[in-house]
């Protein structure tokens, strides 16, 4: 982040540096890094071959020096962004390949096949080695939900009408936004993966597929409250806050898209990257361009534009 020194805006600075662009900023920075995390893998998994899981470990790596720098910053911008990266490499690398290597070396999982297209992947081994963590996935829910630190609207809501207080929040706290932002990316993560996994039960366990009235009905759930979590979104002011919650917002509406991926409904680009690799390079650039500007927008913008609109109102006599 950047200190502002001229409380005078520019053109382009009164434009961006308000709502709603802060918060759709943020949002579409985080859309775009789930479906390129996709293409990455697919890319890793081409190009590296038997050192694809090499390549893993290195990816988490960055991942864990990513969150070290963000969690060691004062700087709440930086560490948010940064914290979100690191989340994001550690999913990649360290988890996500982690169930690759679970299913194809260790445990020899084979992929679920459509029962109405054998010959098309319903769902790959490892995603099936990766429903086996749901015990631990609601294990660690548990204590986030009950932290009495937390700063979750959703939890404190359940915290509020189920009784789960655990205490008043420690007085002159300080929240460390790299640690708070890194564990967010990651658990949300893996929260809509097993939530997607089960509905589609690809295994018939429970009688449910992706295209059962569950699953159109939690489809039309997840558009619902995509578009409350951007209307909300939308008006923020404070960037960090806004990266914070363009998150959970942004990877629950890429999990409703994912859902009309399973229903063959337009073209699933990030998993073809020699097909679109134009398409792909101009989202990548739009990723770049659109996380550079969310980044260099101060984080208590509300106040400049206070300054600026006294600065430019004529003095009174």
């Amino acid at each position: 982040m950047t200190t502002e020194t001229n409380t005078e805006l520019s053109p382009f600075k009164k434009l961006f540096y308000r709502p709603p662009f802060i918060g759709l900023m943020a949002f579409l920075v985080v859309f775009l890094v789930q479906g390129l995390g996709h293409t990455q893998m697919i890319l890793m998994e081409s190009i590296f071959h038997t050192g694809v899981y090499t390549s893993a470990f290195i990816t988490g790596l960055i991942g864990a020096v990513a969150l070290w720098i963000a969690m060691r910053s004062d700087n709440e911008v930086t560490a948010t962004w940064v914290g979100f990266f690191a989340g994001t490499f550690l999913w990649t690398g360290w988890i996500e390949f982690a169930y690759v290597w679970s299913a194809h070396v260790l445990l020899g999982v084979e992929p679920v096949m459509k029962a109405n297209s054998p010959d098309e992947i319903a769902t790959k081994g490892e995603y099936i080695v990766m429903m086996s963590s749901v015990g631990v996935m609601l294990a660690i829910l548990m204590p986030l939900m009950m932290n009495r630190e937390t700063k979750c609207n959703m939890f404190q809501w359940f915290q509020r009408h189920l009784g789960l207080r655990t205490g008043k929040p420690s007085s002159g706290y300080k929240r460390n936004f790299g640690y708070i932002t890194a564990l967010e990316t990651i658990y949300i993560l893996w929260f809509c993966y097993l939530m997607l996994l089960f509905l589609y039960d690809d295994k018939g366990v429970y009688g449910l597929n992706d295209h059962h009235p569950v699953a159109v009905g939690f489809f039309v759930f997840l558009c619902a409250w995509s578009l409350y979590l951007i209307n909300r979104l939308r008006q923020m002011w404070k960037v960090t806050t806004a990266i914070r919650y363009a998150i959970p917002t942004a990877i629950i509406s890429y999990s409703a898209y994912e859902i009309l991926g399973r229903w063959n409904i337009g073209q699933d680009i990030w998993v073809e990257p020699g097909k679109y690799a134009l398409e792909l390079s101009l989202f990548f650039g739009a990723l770049i361009a659109v996380w550079v500007i969310s980044a260099l927008i101060p984080a208590h913008v509300k106040t400049l534009f206070d300054k600026d609109r006294r600065q430019q109102q004529p003095k009174a006599g």
